[in-house]
């Protein structure tokens, strides 16, 4: 019997559409938590360090950086964890696959910022 490996697994797995829907929903929080794991061992910080930083306990810290977490950090903590380890937010909203960027949001923001 041939064992199933992970890569064959999800790409089978994709081709569902409910599947594919509920992968796509999850993940931005995915890969923002991957991200946060990265950059604080980056910068040579431990979840302690972080959390002795942000007065809290490492199990918040953990909880925050775990893909299995079903929590939603709000942008006040995500920043308060990006200034900890040393970054800034910066938010980009960009289009969906299929869909154009509406230039009369863009020509509003522009004008705005003159």
């Amino acid at each position: 019997m041939t064992r199933t490996t992970l890569k064959s697994f999800k790409k089978k797995a994709l081709k569902r559409p409910g599947v594919k829907n509920q992968y796509d929903e999850l993940s931005p929080a995915y890969e923002l938590r991957k991200k946060l794991v990265s950059l604080r061992q980056d910068a040579g910080l431990t979840q302690e360090q972080v959390a002795d930083k942000l007065h809290t306990n490492k199990s918040n810290i953990s909880r925050l950086e775990s893909v299995n977490s079903n929590i939603s950090p709000t942008l006040s903590t995500l920043t308060e964890y990006a200034e900890a380890i040393g970054y800034k937010i910066k938010i980009d909203l960009v289009p969906k696959k299929g869909r154009k960027h509406n230039d009369g949001i863009q020509r509003t923001a522009q004008q705005r910022d003159r």
